[in-house]
């Protein structure tokens, strides 16, 4: 009942009324330490699969330090294998999401088997940014198009939201990258002409990592260019640690993290097929050719 969103409150109260015994805070916890060494086996487990799309970002949790409380991260990533399904292939508490706290996340990932990754598609978190190329040389960054738009929207006045979107949906509705960037041009040119210089520049200096997707498949573009795919994965997470507030230390709340991640991925999500990857074989055969 813990691990699937339950409060500890409420299952003593759920206990009593069941059997007429009120079961501790104290035997809560000790049960959930032994499902924790499962949830562990599963987190470190090896990486069999290739996974040429890896989708990452950082969930905030808040947590006791000596007594007071702070926000912490707990970094996920979610891979589409070559047969095209998803996979949550890493969960590891991230501190404060800085440089440090990605590079070990991803080398940790690498041990554990992560290869042959061609694209990472994430948000725009320096940290992350600095630490791909280190670690994943071989693979391509994409910045979610939506993360752009909100930080393109938070220098956009109230009144002009609306064109303001249109215009850069334009942008990521062309068929190609080159006419992509020449969007781009027009949209920071008319941006600058509404009087919104600092949206242009953002749009100048930001458009080329948003366009990266544009490399792949055709076929592929709507879910590659976003990283809707691990926001939905948060939302689940949030709507289960939010029953517990701020957690006593760090294990705790990344093994209830992982037992959602781990829940999720064991139903229907993990199971439907998300990506004809016969598609990315095609592309990079083309490309070496």
């Amino acid at each position: 009942m813990y691990l699937a969103g339950v409060s500890v409150r409420r299952v003593e109260d759920i206990s009593e009324a069941l059997w007429g015994s009120r079961v501790s805070a104290s035997t809560i916890s000790d049960l959930n330490k032994k499902a924790y060494v499962h949830i562990e086996e599963w987190r470190n487990r090896k990486l069999t699969s290739k996974y040429p799309y890896v989708y990452v970002d950082g969930i905030y949790l808040k947590r006791n330090w000596g007594g007071e409380y702070d926000n912490v991260s707990v970094l996920v990533a979610i891979g589409v294998d070559e047969d095209g399904y998803r996979d949550v292939i890493g969960a590891q508490d991230g501190m404060k999401e800085d440089k440090e706290s990605w590079k070990n996340f991803l080398i940790w990932l690498k041990e554990r088997g992560l290869d042959c990754v061609k694209l990472v598609i994430g948000d725009k978190c320096l940290g992350m940014c600095e630490t791909l190329g280190e670690v994943l040389p071989e693979a391509k960054y994409q910045r979610c198009t939506v993360h752009f738009y909100r930080n393109i929207f938070s220098v956009t006045p109230k009144r002009c939201l609306q064109k303001v979107s249109r215009m850069l949906k334009a942008i990521h509705a062309q068929e190609s990258k080159e006419a992509a960037k020449r969007k781009a041009r027009e949209v920071a040119q008319e941006l600058r002409e509404m009087k919104l210089n600092e949206a242009a520049k953002k749009v100048e200096n930001s458009i080329d990592e948003t366009l990266t997707y544009m490399d792949f498949p055709t076929q592929h573009w709507l879910k590659i260019r976003t990283n809707n795919v691990i926001e939905r994965m948060n939302r689940e997470i949030r709507r289960r640690t939010r029953v517990v507030g701020a957690f006593p230390d760090g294990n705790s709340a990344l093994m209830l993290v992982c037992a959602r991640l781990r829940y999720v991925a064991g139903k229907d999500w993990g199971n439907k097929w998300y990506l004809n990857m016969r598609h990315l074989a095609e592309n990079l055969t083309e490309y070496v050719a």
